[in-house]
């Protein structure tokens, strides 16, 4: 295997050939819909994922929508922050040998993050933990906030963090982080059952495709491309110019979801937290132009700090504009609050050379990269397919 496909799953996209095949592994997915749930709900259920033929049970709090509606798997609608509505949803499918859990709740304080983020990953594991015996593996997605805190502590004199690059092994930061909180709750659970193993997956910032993501850049600066081409003004880069010159990396969704199931079926990634990020670098002073391109919109370049406004402040009032836009190209119907993260872009776009380290990966046995220039383009493509940007 080369962890397991050294381009993207987009070139080898298969139906399953018989589907009455005999599953050897059954996964649930926890945040189906989600920027990784979403990748993982498409390559799972393919010929030749390692540890297949897989049957997937997918979990989002909401109806299936549409552009998720071709996915092989057996769709469970169900609101994890509710625990007797997940005992009762979740707790009756004994074939379960994996859980990928890739969900999180946003809330306003990291001490509520704690709270309600704990509850739902608990209320999953004691439904499932109890009556899976046939459980094989948790697989936990956090990321790169492990190393440098909370959302609400950036920016403020006294934060503090890790210099990078971050490798897996460092201290957790003196500081309430929820990731924390998970991990503790994890390694609490897992302790139930013989023989139940966890990995720990830390991405950084994702690439992919999902409209119900919040931290999704990649569609929100796509929604942002079309509003300027739509009112015919320049694409203007709304970070710092730190940012806008410095090293940054990323994680495609596809190498994510990789990433989870070799650390699913390999017995070398057990009971071990990893960072996974595509290999490579890039600055936003030169992806921004291919992002230009991709929409045929004048490229606006970075702005000078006393010019400059944040993304929240330019969206503000383009709600009108956005649903002309849909309207007028057939798409989706979505309303702009629900494709644009704009809090989320003006955080990336405010920090600078947050790099980690994928050794620890390479040395057990992950291999697995991607070229983060081609997959910005392939996720683009794949936005305007799926009709949510024109």
């Amino acid at each position: 295997m080369s962890w397991w496909r050294s381009g993207f799953v987009g070139a080898a996209r298969k139906k399953l050939e018989d589907n009455n095949a005999k599953y050897q592994r059954f996964a649930l997915v926890i945040g189906v819909t989600g920027i990784v749930g979403n990748s993982l709900a498409e390559i799972l259920p393919l010929h030749d994922t390692p540890g297949g033929p897989w049957k997937v049970y997918g979990v989002a709090r909401h109806p299936r929508p549409p552009w998720h509606a071709d996915y092989p798997l057996e769709y469970i609608q169900c609101d994890i922050t509710d625990p007797e509505q997940t005992q009762s949803k979740l707790s009756n499918l004994p074939d379960l040998t994996h859980v990928f859990y890739v969900t999180w709740a946003n809330c306003s304080t990291e001490e509520e993050n704690c709270e309600v983020n704990g509850k739902m990953l608990k209320n999953v594991l004691n439904a499932v933990i109890p009556n899976a015996p046939n459980l094989q593996h948790i697989c936990l997605q956090t990321g790169r906030k492990h190393y440098i805190g909370p959302f609400e502590q950036w920016g403020k004199v006294d934060h503090t963090f890790h210099d990078g690059p971050f490798y897996e092994d460092l201290p957790r930061l003196n500081t309430l982080n929820f990731y924390y909180t998970l991990e503790d709750i994890l390694f609490k659970e897992v302790t139930q059952k013989e023989g139940l193993t966890w990995s720990v997956h830390r991405p950084g910032l994702i690439f992919g495709f999902s409209p119900y993501s919040m931290m999704n850049i990649l569609g929100s600066l796509c929604v942002y491309a079309a509003i300027c081409k739509y009112e015919g003004e320049p694409l203007k880069f709304p970070g710092t110019k730190a940012s806008w010159n410095s090293y940054h990396d990323a994680s495609d969704a596809d190498l994510i979801a990789e990433h989870h199931i070799w650390a699913a079926v390999d017995e070398y990634a057990k009971n071990e937290a990893f960072n996974v990020s595509n290999g490579d670098v890039f600055k936003w002073k030169h992806f921004w132009k291919v992002l230009a391109e991709q929409f045929d919109v004048e490229n606006g370049g970075l702005q000078e700090d006393e010019d400059r406004k944040s993304l929240n402040e330019m969206m503000k009032d383009k709600g009108p504009v956005w649903d002309a836009i849909v309207t007028e190209n057939e798409l989706l119907q979505t309303k702009l609050e629900e494709v644009g993260g704009w809090w989320f872009v003006d955080v990336v776009l405010s920090n600078e050379c947050m790099l980690d380290i994928m050794n620890k990966s390479k040395e057990y046995g992950f291999l697995g990269f991607r070229n983060t220039k081609s997959s910005l383009v392939s996720w683009i493509d794949k936005i305007k397919c799926s009709k949510l940007v024109p």
